[in-house]
């Protein structure tokens, strides 16, 4: 664990003492460099324990796949970031990789963590950095409200966490992973008891973010920079799945009865984001919603706790960051050029950009599951598990299926085909950078069809 902790830390110093003219490859050199040392950690994969293990800090094959995803992230935001941070001065693009260096290290310990507690610390800290990304480096002047709203939403949903939190250390003695799920269950029959209950889930819903308490995550994603996005998209909606199914098997007898509303909202948020993301005019926007539709996916397949539903939801959580990053990408190459996000005022760039057509035509396909991807598998894994468990749900499921289709084939056919608008007249050519970007993503999405074990958490 330090031998990824200690290099992230001096990633810092290294932003700060670097020469001007080597600031941006020494430390995409220093963190691509974290990140192969971070694919170490999946070699024992086979075993279900926890592994690499002190005190504080573990991993096992639950939060593996997640923290190499948060390694992995960090080169692809720092080449994501230099083209749009090149006009500022030096001390704020120091700074600006610190901040994303911080929330490196931030998520690290938060997967990472073995005591619950150290695990909610980790996870408000990481609130910090990404609020100083949207207020300070967002495009438009909405980006303080939409600042509001992020830290609104998450501190009000998990200031009842705590207390929960502290509540289950007073009944257990203690908050450790490694014995609290031997501890005998908890006797929950009190009406206390289901508010605990909902108090234990509230902060990883609104993270996630459930239909209904999603309102902060568009805007978010629309005032971020291109970074902000991507590690919001990728990790931080990760951070709220990955919290509730590390909760939910302490909350056994209670979930059976009060998850209903729960998964309702989830499945109904499914359709109804992918009905909004039809008739978005704006490219961020559109996958941020696209994101909320994933997300509620994985949280019928958490709630209905069966181990498929669990292996589907970490599937589709790793495949969804890659993929849902990947198109933050994109529509960051589309922003840079032609400084608008309305689809309408960019559209038939496949004939001044042939090459990025490929990527979008390769992300789209990601984002709508084409069949040997790792979010088919997810999917699949979720929706059969949903359909074991009440029928009924194959309607919700298998229309929001078909949404997801229609938006991805509209975004898609929006942004690269037709007539070149005219207003568009010298676009800059794609370059090296950008194809590596989109490489760096889409590669590993597509060799892990030839090894899924990686990303299977508990099921074996």
């Amino acid at each position: 664990m330090l031998k990824i902790l200690i290099p992230t830390l001096m990633l810092i110093p290294t932003a700060w003492m670097a020469r001007p003219k080597w600031l941006w490859p020494t430390t995409l050199m220093h963190s691509l460099l974290i990140a192969l040392i971070s694919l170490s950690w999946l070699t024992n994969m086979a075993e279900t324990g926890w592994s690499s293990l002190n005190f504080y800090m573990a991993t096992d094959p639950l939060s593996t796949p997640l923290l190499v995803l948060t390694c992995w992230l960090l080169p692809l935001m720092i080449l994501a970031s230099q083209s749009h941070t090149a006009s500022e001065p030096l001390n704020r693009q120091r700074t600006y990789l610190t901040l994303l260096t911080s929330l490196q290290i931030f998520l690290i310990m938060a997967f990472g963590a073995t005591e619950i507690l150290m695990f909610y610390i980790m996870f408000e800290a990481t609130l910090i950095p990404t609020l100083i990304l949207i207020t300070r480096w967002g495009n438009q002047t909405e980006r303080l409200n939409a600042g509001v709203y992020f830290l609104f939403y998450t501190l009000a949903g998990s200031l009842p966490l705590l207390v929960a939190l502290l509540l289950l250390q007073n009944s257990t003695g203690t908050l450790s992973l490694l014995t609290v799920q031997y501890s005998d269950p908890v006797e929950l029959s009190s009406y206390a008891h289901k508010l605990w209950w909902a108090g234990c889930l509230l902060a990883f819903l609104v993270k996630m973010p459930l239909y209904g308490v999603h309102l902060w995550l568009p805007k978010a994603h629309v005032e971020a920079p291109v970074a902000g996005s991507m590690i919001l998209a990728a990790v931080l909606l990760k951070l709220g799945g990955y919290g509730m199914m590390r909760m939910v098997i302490m909350l056994e007898p209670l979930t059976k009865e009060l998850s209903y509303p729960f998964i309702v909202f989830a499945l109904w948020g499914v359709i109804m984001t992918g009905s909004i993301c039809l008739r978005q005019t704006d490219l961020k926007s559109l996958i941020a919603y696209s994101s909320v539709s994933h997300m509620g996916l994985v949280v019928g397949g958490i709630l209905i706790q069966t181990p498929w539903g669990f292996t589907g939801a970490l599937i589709l959580m790793i495949a969804h960051g890659l993929a849902s990053s990947a198109l933050f990408c994109l529509a960051n190459t589309n922003y840079e050029r032609t400084h608008s996000r309305t689809m309408l005022l960019a559209r038939g760039l496949q004939m001044v950009l042939p090459l990025m057509t490929a990527w979008w035509f390769i992300a789209s396909l990601a984002n709508l599951a084409l069949p040997p991807l790792p979010n088919l598998m997810g999917e699949l894994m979720i929706i059969t598990s949903l359909f074991n468990w009440s029928w009924w749900t194959i309607v919700l499921t298998g229309a929001g299926t078909l949404i997801t289709a229609s938006y991805s084939l509209y975004m898609f056919l929006m942004t690269q085909r037709g007539p070149l608008p005219t207003h568009i007249i010298a676009l800059d050519p794609s370059h090296t950078r950008e194809h590596l970007l989109m490489a760096l993503h889409l590669i590993p999405l597509v060799l892990l069809i030839l090894k899924p074990e990686l990303i299977w958490g508990w099921a074996s």
